[in-house]
Order: structure tokens, then sequence, then C-alpha cells
């Protein structure tokens, strides 16, 4: 399994994309005084996820009866270009898994709401299980083994937010309330 294009866009290019888009995010002049350079690839290439991200959810319709529908047309543009690689869908889905589980832990907070650790605990969990998956299948008993730990503290993870948050609304008694009982 390759990761890599056979064809790499280049940084000019996906500025042009999101010039295109009318997306192109702001530069700073002193950094970049001239066009994108191939140091800025990257960065680009999240801001056009995030336009191409944030036009996908506008046009997703927010009812249950057309909801399904218009995500499964996505995933079947998603899957035209990404092709029939199994292994290559689930290096994807990791990656994007890992996207979500950064951007739902608010990087820089003191503390992280229980709803929020639940869900970021939630999303290490399917990365942590992808990646056993994968290590199973090339026969990395070790390897295997340390993703499911690290699965499992990442649920032990999910249960106790949903916990956290359950006390935070007042449907289950806190770590004081338990003491008096």
């Amino acid at each position: 399994m390759s990761i890599s294009s056979e064809r790499q866009v280049s940084a000019e290019q996906i500025y042009a994309a999101l010039a295109a888009l009318e997306a192109v995010p702001v530069a700073d002049p002193e950094k970049r005084p001239e066009a994108p350079q191939e140091d800025d690839r990257l960065h680009l290439l999240g801001s056009l996820l995030a336009k191409t991200e944030l036009e996908i959810t506008a046009a997703t319709r927010l009812t249950e009866e057309g909801e399904i529908e218009d995500v499964l047309e996505t995933l079947l543009g998603w899957g035209e270009q990404l092709g029939a690689d199994p292994g290559l869908a689930v290096n994807v889905l990791t990656n994007r898994l890992q996207r979500t589980a950064l951007q739902v832990s608010e990087p820089g907070a003191e503390e992280v709401p229980p709803g929020r650790e639940a869900a970021f605990a939630a999303s290490m969990t399917a990365v942590y299980a992808l990646s056993a998956h994968l290590h199973a299948e090339r026969g990395d008993t070790e390897g295997t083994r340390r993703a499911l730990s690290g699965a499992e503290e990442a649920l032990i993870d999910v249960l106790q937010g949903m916990h956290d948050l359950r006390v935070a609304i007042g449907d289950a008694p806190g770590p004081e309330n338990e003491a008096d009982n």
C-alpha cells in the first residue's frame, strides 16, 4: 500500500483551488511576501480540507429522512477518489480520526468539559481499534497488544467522561455524594 500520490499536488495548485473556492487563507506578509511555497503545502491542504468539510456540512440535510442519503452520496465520491485499496482506506480513516480527536480535545484548554473528553476518548478508541486491526493483519502480535491496550484505556475514558457528564447534569451522584452512602 502506497500512501503517496502518483502526481503530488503542489502548494501552488492547492492555493489555486482555494482561490477558485474563494477560501484563500490570510498569509502573513512578513513570513511569505511571495506566492505560497512548498513548505506551505500541508497548511494549505488543511485549509482545503476544512473548506470541503464545510461545503459538505452545508449541503447535507439535517433531517433523519434525508441525511443518510446525503452522507452516502459524499461517501460514494470519497470512495471513487480513494479506489479499491482497503488498507489505504483504513489509513485515511485513522488520519481523520486523529484530526477529529485533536479538534474535539480543545488544545490549550486547562480543563476539557466531560462531554468533549468522552468524545475525544471515543475517537481515540476508534484509532486504536483500527491500529490493532492493521497490526493483527500483519501478524504483529505485540503491536496488536499495544493498540488493544490503548483502545481499552480510551474506552475507560469514554465511560468516565459519560459518567462525569451525568454527574454534571445531576443524573448521577458525584464523588462527594458517593462517599456519603
